[in-house]
């Protein structure tokens, strides 16, 4: 049977989502950063594709990684930081392609929709990275 997830009011609750359950993703060069997996890949059926809700706590930040296929990331609330430089807000979507390279953070935290296409591969910078600012800063 088909699973439906139903997450009400995402836009109306202030993000603080508290009706649904966050897990600390805990996997090498990752600090702080929060789950909530919609779906996730299934060697069963093939799917590679995973759907994930991100809470990013002040500071936290992913590890750095390479994309074997597409990942859309919608800022939901608060900032997001990307290695390159540039900082998303609320309501901001981005879509990075395969071969893409990255680690995400957030100084004042945030909360993300991120949906892959494919696995990521964890990577070493072969470039500085902008490192995450203190909420304080």
């Amino acid at each position: 049977m088909a699973e439906i997830e139903y997450i009400k009011n995402v836009f109306r609750s202030g993000f603080e989502l508290k009706d649904i359950e966050w897990s600390t993703w805990a996997e090498p060069g990752r600090a702080g950063v929060e789950h909530h997996v919609l779906w996730a890949p299934d060697a069963e059926t093939g799917e590679d594709s995973v759907g994930l809700l991100l809470r990013f706590p002040p500071t936290a930040h992913g590890d750095f990684h390479e994309h074997l296929g597409y990942e859309l990331m919608l800022v939901l609330d608060g900032q997001l930081d990307h290695s390159d430089g540039t900082s998303y807000f609320k309501g901001d979507l981005v879509v990075e392609g395969p071969g893409t390279e990255h680690q995400m953070s957030s100084g004042p935290g945030c909360t993300v929709l991120a949906i892959r296409t494919r696995p990521a591969a964890a990577r070493r910078p072969t470039k500085p990275i902008r490192q995450v600012a203190s909420a304080a800063s």
